[in-house]
């Protein structure tokens, strides 16, 4: 049955940045589709994501790790198999970024933004694979944004990294699309959230973004689940190295 190709039931999924946000939904979605998560991200704990996991009958783990610190990234992957027992799923979600025009831009920031959205990514990526290439399966979803093809605003370091990020999506696709590993990048455009609130409701910049979105409104995290649980699954078995959109039109006007 065409339906079976998206169940997840068995595997072991890993979001970074699963606390709260996008991040959230595709942990539930895929929690929901089948699959056991573990949660990577600076806190302590996900209580909200936990608690949806757990409802949908899965197991969940988290691992508070700050991932622009190489020290606190390494050996993560195989500290998170050990305790687990496999690996099939790596979304690389997590993610800063920082608003400022470019001539007063911090450099520091900059690299850090770098730090978290690409290094990261590839480091993390990197550990996956080193578990998934001996089982010939493995999806890795690195998760871009509508900024992997604009410039946006005042905002260098983030269209910078995820630029990178849709070209490396690429290139790990065509080192290990032949050992079974499939690698995508899923890009939302504009989606309400905590960390975009205040920007939505910018009287000026939200209500210009808003007027842009041919959908007529920001999408739900929600809308991203569905996509998580086709790129994490068989159904998506031929698909590597692409570069998907959902954003509402936002890049068709």
């Amino acid at each position: 049955m065409i339906l079976d190709l998206f169940r997840l039931d068995g595997r072991v999924a890993l979001v970074t940045g699963a606390g709260r946000g996008l991040g959230q939904a595709m942990a539930v979605g895929l929690a929901q589709a089948g699959a056991n998560i573990v949660s990577v991200a600076r806190s302590a704990d996900a209580p909200e994501t936990r608690a949806q996991v757990e409802e949908a009958g899965r197991q969940f783990w988290h691992y508070s790790a700050d991932l622009q610190e190489a020290s606190q990234r390494g050996g993560l992957v195989d500290r998170i198999v050990q305790e687990t027992g496999r690996l099939d799923i790596l979304v690389n979600n997590a993610g800063i970024t920082g608003r400022h025009p470019p001539e007063d831009y911090p450099l520091e920031h900059f690299t850090a933004v770098l730090e978290v959205h690409l290094v990261a990514a590839f480091d993390l990526s990197q550990q996956a694979a080193r578990v998934m290439l001996p089982h010939g399966r493995g999806k890795i979803i690195n998760i871009g944004s509508v900024m992997c093809f604009e410039g946006g605003l005042n905002i260098p370091a983030y269209t910078a990294a995820k630029h990178a990020l849709a070209g490396l999506t690429k290139s790990l696709a065509v080192g290990w699309a032949g050992h079974g590993i499939n690698v995508n990048c899923l890009c939302p455009g504009y989606f309400a959230t905590e960390l975009s609130g205040s920007l939505q409701r910018d009287p000026v910049r939200g209500q210009q973004i808003l007027d842009r979105i041919p959908a007529g409104r920001w999408g739900t995290p929600d809308e991203l689940a569905g996509l998580a649980v086709f790129l994490a699954s068989d159904a998506s078995n031929y698909m590597h190295g692409s570069v998907i959109v959902a954003d509402g039109g936002w890049l068709s006007r």
